[in-house]
């Protein structure tokens, strides 16, 4: 018998554990109980002004949300091609040209991904991974 992986010798299978959601509240679904808080939170009634009635309220909440994602939207595409500097969770401070997003806003594709452990030519961030970021127009 050798001291390293040999073709001969069978590879060990690792099991797979299988993670199952817990039954929904009518016990056919695999959903969230509408009267939970989470589900609450997550609800798009969950709009603070919502709960004062104030139908104005409302509607100037939304137009400042739709100004707020247009703002947003802007930046990313002013972002493409600059280097952005992220600030990440455990104080990990990167750089890296910004290249593109996802459609739901999920992660960053950036090139040139300069790391305390040294740089990756392509990567995508995690947006929920980064704390921050900043660029110079």
């Amino acid at each position: 018998m050798c001291c390293c992986l040999c073709p001969q010798e069978p590879a060990m299978k690792v099991p797979v554990s299988v993670i199952r959601l817990p039954r929904g509240p009518d016990g056919t679904s695999r959903g969230f109980d509408p009267n939970s808080p989470r589900y609450q939170a997550l609800s798009p009634i969950s709009i603070s002004s919502m709960g004062c009635g104030n139908e104005a309220d409302l509607e100037r909440e939304q137009q400042a949300r739709v100004a707020l994602r247009e703002r947003y939207l802007r930046s990313l595409f002013a972002m493409v091609g600059h280097t952005i500097h992220f600030t990440m969770y455990e104080r990990v401070n990167v750089s890296a040209a910004f290249d593109a997003s996802d459609i739901d806003i999920l992660n960053f594709q950036v090139s040139d991904l300069q790391t305390p452990l040294g740089v990756h030519r392509e990567a995508l961030l995690r947006c929920s991974d980064i704390i921050s970021y900043t660029f110079e127009l």
